[in-house]
């Protein structure tokens, strides 16, 4: 099973979670990040260093993010056989993460 990033990642893409990814799983799109389903090895590294708490494991996903699973799935394939390599590095979150921060209440 691999993990997953929800739509709270959606408005911040904080990057933290990248560097402690052992296998470069994560890829990025305009407004968030996924996770590659077939690259993670479910390790959990990434989920503590979320400051969004966006990412779960596939099995544990909230009901209101089901349909991130799929997301997940689908977006990184796609960008990932589109030639996008994986994001492995701290990039600035989007000016809009600390206004999403505070209203995800964290």
């Amino acid at each position: 099973m691999a993990h997953v990033v929800t739509s709270k990642c959606e408005g911040c893409k904080f990057t933290d979670c990248v560097e402690v990814c052992p296998v470069a799983c994560f890829y990025e799109l305009n407004g968030q990040l996924v996770i590659h389903p077939d690259d993670c090895i479910d390790c959990t590294a990434c989920v503590a260093e979320c400051p969004v708490e966006a990412i779960y494991a596939q099995e544990s996903v909230p009901d209101t993010y089901q349909a991130n699973i799929e997301l997940n799935a689908t977006e990184a394939r796609r960008v990932k056989d589109g030639g996008q390599e994986a994001i492995v590095k701290k990039k600035d979150p989007l000016p809009t993460a600390d206004q999403r921060k505070s209203e995800l209440g964290y």
